[in-house]
Formats: structure tokens, C-alpha cells, sequence
């Protein structure tokens, strides 16, 4: 990989084929490492994709550069800099720290220390780090990798190439599909918060016999947790992400390709839609239907259901257009006083005037 701890080299050749880009110079020049534009060194390969740091070019120590198709130099490049030119130079540098990240994680076999059930089904190149645990009639699909000290529970099921971190707890009958991360600390599968009143006021745990369902190419921040379902599922959809230190309840329901930012409450129940973003620090009350392509902010709380397409804040959370225009008012209040209090001393002044005019 192109990490310079392990220092294998590549041609511009090789990475412009990787790429389906163009070589524009030395085809055989070699990069070991990756680097920042404006931290490059020579043997680095770097990306130029966002006019602001078009100067860094003409001075970069860079052995590689990855630019757009188009990128015309505005003066002379250094004379060491090969470009390999791509449709999309952001996406192109990002498809290769990918792989480059497979390349760092490309693991296979079991370590020991660690239990595997003989009950479990384990498919081709499959990593089981040590100190883990794995259970009776646990699925892992082919190149699935487990980090140490990991727990998987009896009966889960996991799908292709997924990753899960080091310190990762699946309880039981828990789901996940292809192409996932699960990072370190995260706990998918604990019981939901279902607590019945007594009469006496005291509390009785409602069993949770559900469990948890990750669809293909989800994303589980750390330290993040997924709460299984009283009955039924607990459901993330397909390519939705969650940052570190998320909360989702049971029986949530959270649509495909979703962004859930650090922080954020999900109560029980809550249906939400697809394409939306959800900023940190949100708490979405239970049993709420929120719609697709909708954009709550930060610190919002969401009490009532949302429509497609709408854009909320504040806590009660209403449309950020109004929420804008009000917090204005909200900011001026001081003033606003002030201009009150004058004008109602005015209005005494003339009502006393009046008042001893008609007196007159």
C-alpha cells in the first residue's frame, strides 16, 4: 500500500491504470507514500482538487500529482512533478486511500488466543483477530475480518468483506451485511429501553426478543450504539453512515444512504426516510415519521413528524428559514424593549396631554 510504513513502491503507470487516468510525464516515476499537497515530499504522491490550493502546485515536493482532466498550469511546474489526470480528482484520491486502507487491513486466518464456535460457518479468507469470540451458528460470509476482542453472539450473520474493529460488541441474532465498518467500541444488538410501570412505581423490564439489521455498505462510528428491537427489527438501510457516539433506539428505522453526525438520539420507533442528513447533538423523540431528504441541524429536537425535502432547526425544531428570520428578532430583543419602553412613555406623555387638553 502507499504507506510509509510498509514502503512498497508504485509506478505513475501503475496508479493511472488503477485510476483510468492519463499519465502527463514520467510513466515509471515511483511513490511510496501519500501526502498533502502542501506537505509533499519527494516520493509522495498528492491531489490537487480545490482551486484555493491551485499556488501549492508550482511548489509542491511531490514526485505525483492527481488533477482534474482540464487543470491547466498557469505558469511552470516543478520539473520532478509527473500528473496523472482523472475525470474527478477528489474522488480519484479517494478511491486510492481506500485501497489503500483494504491493503492495511488485508488479514486472513485465525489467531490464537480466540473462540470459534464449531458451530459457526466461516467463509474463504476470513480474519479472526485475537481474544475474540465468536458463537454457535455464526455466518461470516467470505473475507469477512474480525479485530480483537470482539464479541460476536450466537446466530449472527455477517455479510462480505465486512470490517469490524477491535473492541466491537454483536449481541446475538444481530444482522450485518456486505461491504460494512463497525468501529471500535460500538455495541450493536443491546437490549432496547422498554421499562413497564407498576402500580407501586417501580419498573419491569419488557424482554427485548428482536434484533438489529444492517443492510450493505453501512458505516458505525465508534462508541456507537444500536438498540435491538422489543419484537421485529431495528433497521439501517443500505449506505447510511453513523459518526462516533450515536444513539438509536429500538424498533428505529433509519432509510438508505443517510449522514448521522456525533452525538445525535434516535428514540424508539421513529421511521426516517433516505438521502438525509442529521447534524450532532439532534434528539428525535419516539415514534415519528420523518421524510426523505430532510436536513435537521445541530442541537435540534425534533418532537413531531417532518415532511420530504424540509430543512429544520431549533429546539422545537421549525422550518430554518422562519427559525433564521426569528432568531434575528430573538437577537434584538434588548433593543426591541427599549424602543417599547419609549414609545409607551410617549403614549402616556400625549394620553396625559389629551387628557388635560379635554380637562381645558
Amino acid at each position: 500500500p502507499l504507506h510509509h510504513t510498509q514502503q512498497m513502491q508504485f509506478t505513475a503507470e501503475q496508479i493511472a491504470d488503477l485510476l483510468e487516468g492519463v499519465v502527463d510525464g514520467d510513466p515509471q516515476v515511483l511513490v511510496s507514500d501519500l501526502a498533502k499537497i502542501e506537505e509533499a515530499r519527494s516520493g509522495t504522491l498528492t491531489f490537487l482538487a480545490n482551486p484555493r490550493y491551485n499556488e501549492f502546485i508550482y511548489s509542491t515536493k511531490a514526485t505525483i500529482a492527481i488533477v482534474d482532466t482540464d487543470f491547466q498550469p498557469a505558469r511552470p511546474l516543478p520539473k520532478t512533478l509527473t500528473l496523472i489526470r482523472v475525470r474527478d480528482a477528489r474522488m480519484a484520491f479517494t478511491h486510492l486511500l481506500e485501497r489503500n486502507a483494504e491493503l492495511q487491513y488485508e488479514k486472513k486466518g485465525i489467531e490464537q488466543p480466540s473462540f470459534v464456535s464449531p458451530r459457526a460457518r466461516l467463509g474463504k479468507n476470513v480474519y479472526i483477530g485475537a481474544f475474540c469470540y465468536v458463537g454457535d451458528e455464526v455466518e461470516l460470509a467470505d473475507g469477512v475480518k474480525i479485530f480483537p476482542n470482539s464479541y460476536i453472539g450466537d446466530r449472527c450473520r455477517i455479510g462480505a468483506n465486512t470490517r469490524i474493529h477491535a473492541g466491537v460488541k454483536v449481541y446475538h441474532q444481530t444482522v450485518i451485511g456486505a461491504q460494512c465498518v463497525i468501529h471500535s467500541g460500538a455495541v450493536i444488538g443491546s437490549d432496547g429501553f422498554g421499562f413497564v410501570p407498576r402500580t407501586d412505581g417501580s419498573y419491569e423490564k419488557m424482554p427485548q426478543v428482536g434484533n438489529v439489521i444492517l443492510e450493505d455498505h453501512v458505516e458505525i462510528g465508534a462508541n456507537t450504539t444500536v438498540d435491538r428491537a422489543t419484537i421485529g427489527h431495528t433497521l439501517i438501510r443500505t449506505g447510511t453512515k453513523l459518526d462516533n457516539l450515536v444513539q438509536v433506539g429500538h424498533n428505529a428505522e433509519i432509510g438508505a444512504h443517510n449522514v448521522v453526525v456525533s452525538q445525535a438520539g434516535i428514540a424508539g420507533s421513529t421511521r426516517i426516510g433516505d438521502h438525509g442528513q442529521i447534524g450532532g447533538q439532534v434528539g428525535i423523540a419516539g415514534h415519528l415519521v420523518i421524510g426523505d431528504r430532510v436536513r435537521i441541524a445541530a442541537q435540534s429536537g425534533i418532537g413531531s413528524n417532518i415532511g420530504d425535502g424540509e430543512t429544520v432547526q431549533g429546539s422545537p425544531a421549525f422550518k430554518k428559514s422562519l427559525h433564521d428570520r426569528s432568531f434575528v428578532v430573538y437577537r434584538n430583543l434588548p433593543d426591541l424593549k427599549r424602543r417599547v419602553d419609549t414609545l409607551e412613555k410617549e403614549l402616556a406623555a400625549l394620553r396625559e396631554m389629551l387628557n388635560n387638553a379635554v380637562r381645558k
